[in-house]
């Protein structure tokens, strides 16, 4: 079972047993993680599920899509080089465990 560590901009820390095939934001809306919105439910329409990817889980990902490139230049904070919408990163046992961390702010 992936596990995701979710770490607040405050530096607030909550580890999350997830499940093979839902996103991190599935995840972490489920489980009332603050910080990670979803307001689209996941379709790749609002960016309100911006995060910022551990750099050594960051490699380990599926390359982000054109469409997902472009919704973060629409992030109420500024993206970095670390930047996913977390809808669009799926949970396996491969990919494995985790650690995202939200912005200051989503919306």
């Amino acid at each position: 079972m992936p596990k995701v560590t979710y770490v607040s901009d405050t530096g607030e820390v909550r580890v999350i047993d997830g499940t093979a095939g839902d996103s991190v934001m599935q995840t972490a809306v489920r489980n009332g993680v603050p910080g990670i919105v979803g307001e689209c439910g996941g379709v790749l329409s609002c960016a309100t599920c911006h995060v910022f990817v551990d750099g050594a889980d960051l490699g380990r990902l599926e390359p982000m899509n054109d469409l997902e490139d472009e919704m973060l230049d629409g992030t109420v904070v500024d993206r970095r080089p670390d930047s996913r919408l977390c809808c669009q990163i799926t949970l396996s046992e491969e990919l494995g465990d985790l650690r995202v961390t939200t912005p200051e702010a989503q919306e």
